[in-house]
């Protein structure tokens, strides 16, 4: 608490509120004749505040100051989870039962009325396993698939950090150069693998000129649709084309952020690692038993009772450790973005990742949590809501219930949206964080459920284009220095595959930098500062919710 990093702040007050005493209350709501920015606070009279005052207001503010842990009940659970996961984990690798690999060594012996091991035989399987793992680490095609990879692992830093340079510079450029790439890369795919599967005699076979020709068409209308959409957002792009030059240029001042949420993702894999150890010696325990089938008897593998609910128990617990991951990620992406936009010089302030860290990792892990525990519990739903709707099942009570879930999941799903981002920035407690946010953006006439779905689109189109070019030229190396044939298309798709999940991830860090200045931005209206001009001048062009013109009046900010 009594280091040199806490001490390195901006000109504003470290408390969350810069103007605020205890005794006024939460969140201001103006009244319909007040002007922006609002009035400087008054002290309330000698007689008592009035909680529903609507003349005090709350300034909000990034907390650079210690943080109170928050909804420490769910971490407290989340933390009961994983241990359970990991002492029953444990005890499965000590209490395993070697003989699960032989079942079929063992057979039944009259005499002692038991299964007994057959030592005949032992290790024939596994010579065989290995003779096969040998043969295909010696094929050319895995060589050239491994080297394949490696090499786009290696060269996809550099490709989202050059993608991360031009789109701060040259983002209309980039995007409009790439728009018609859009249609035509999957076009020209389409019509390649239709001419191709045509000459070739043995796809030719497998998929009948019907079958191509539905193919085709229907990839052509994706097309259409693209084309279509694209169509109904122009207008929309320009401003989109500034927002995510914004967003890159925060992003870009925060490089820290390419190095940390990597290691999250790491550090995720190597916590999931281990329970699938776990998982795995947890079928090891149990015992070889007797089973009279037809009056014969054989020898067989029975679990004990307790391995299929520790199956479930860790499998809850992974999906809930992967959803509080993500949320702990969007946290340190915002709480250092954050730190960023609220200095009043263009320096990045000192130690903003590892400040968001410690808050992600301590005060606010609960919160983290809780979040987590929404998301996933929203998308255990949703998926069960999408089953039961495949299955076609009758009646109007059915259909009754899914609209309600549906309902409740996309008010959860209201409720998720900017929590975290507000979160990182104060250290609120999730609920509060919730309310305040609400209260933030219908005050200032912004739109509560923002989401900037055109440059998400636009986002993802770049990175198809951008993956699809690699594909070509994997392919076409391939084709000059091996000899795998048909085979290289599949080398060629792995690797597309592959660069396209790490920019996919690269623009999932890019969303969460632009929900968090828009959070920013909405916290300098309600102050009435700028902190950011260049933020000020593109998000000032964002519509007004519709829903709040007709319960407060219009403000305008000069920027």
């Amino acid at each position: 608490m009594g280091s040199t990093e806490e001490d390195t702040t901006t000109s504003k007050p470290t408390s969350l509120y810069d103007a605020a005493s205890s005794t006024e209350p939460l969140l201001f709501k103006p009244t319909t004749g007040s002007a922006y920015p609002s009035p400087p606070i008054e002290e309330p009279p000698q007689s008592g505040p009035s909680e529903s005052d609507p003349t005090q207001s709350l300034q909000i503010s990034f907390n650079y100051g210690p943080r109170p842990f928050k909804d420490l009940p769910f971490l407290i659970l989340f933390l009961l989870f994983v241990l359970c996961t990991f002492a029953f984990g444990i005890f499965s690798i000590f209490h395993r039962n070697d003989n699960y690999s032989n079942v079929s060594a063992f057979t039944y012996d009259s005499n002692s009325t038991s299964c007994v091991q057959d030592t005949s035989f032992l290790s024939s399987q596994l010579w065989v396993s290995e003779t096969s793992f040998f043969a295909l680490s010696s094929s050319s095609l895995w060589t050239y698939l491994v080297w394949t990879l490696v090499v786009t692992s290696v060269l996809s830093v550099p490709i989202c950090l050059l993608l991360l340079l031009l789109l701060k510079h040259y983002t209309k450029q980039i995007v409009y150069v790439l728009l018609p790439f859009f249609i035509i890369m999957p076009v020209f795919f389409d019509v390649y693998w239709f001419v191709a599967c045509t000459l070739s005699s043995s796809c030719s076979d497998a998929f009948p000129l019907v079958y191509r020709i539905l193919v085709l068409v229907f990839i052509l209308l994706i097309g259409g649709v693209i084309v279509w959409i694209i169509v109904a957002n122009w207008h929309r792009i320009e401003l989109t084309v500034r927002i995510i030059g914004v967003a890159s240029d925060a992003l870009s001042r925060n490089l820290g952020l390419f190095l940390v949420i990597p290691l999250l993702t790491v550090g995720l894999l190597a916590y999931y690692a281990s329970i699938v150890v776990f998982l795995v010696f947890s079928r090891f325990n149990g015992k070889i038993v007797a089973k009279e089938s037809n009056g014969e008897y054989t020898c067989v593998w029975k679990q004990d009772s307790w391995v299929p609910a520790y199956f479930t128990l860790a499998i809850l617990t992974m999906l809930w450790s992967l959803t509080s991951m993500v949320e702990a990620q969007v946290y340190v992406t915002s709480g250092t973005i954050a730190q960023w936009y609220f200095s009043k010089d263009d320096t990045k302030p000192h130690r903003s990742i590892r400040r968001s860290l410690r808050n992600a990792f301590g005060p606010s892990s609960g919160t983290i949590c809780l979040s987590g525990l929404l998301v996933f519990v929203v998308r255990v739903v949703r998926a069960a809501v999408d089953s039961a709707r495949e299955e076609n099942v009758p009646g109007i009570v059915n259909l009754v219930l899914r609209c309600c879930v549906n309902a409740l999941m996309s008010a959860i799903d209201f409720l998720n949206k900017f929590t975290i981002n507000f979160a990182a920035i104060t250290g609120e407690a999730y609920c509060t964080s919730a309310r305040m946010t609400y209260e933030l953006l219908r005050r200032n006439l912004l739109s509560a459920v923002f989401v900037e779905t055109v440059s998400t689109r636009l986002l993802a189109g770049v990175i198809f284009v951008l993956s699809s070019v690699y594909a070509i030229a994997v392919c076409a190396i391939l084709k000059g220095v091996s000899d795998l044939g048909v085979n290289m298309y599949t080398v060629a798709a792995l690797a597309w595959v592959l660069l396209i999940l790490v920019l996919g991830f690269f623009v999932h860090v890019l969303d969460n930098v632009i929900d968090t200045v828009y959070i920013c931005y909405a916290i300098d209206k309600d102050r009435g500062e700028v902190y950011k001009h260049e933020v000020h001048d593109v998000y000032f062009q964002l519509p007004i919710s519709r829903n709040s013109r007709s319960s407060y009046p219009s403000r305008t900010l000069d920027v």
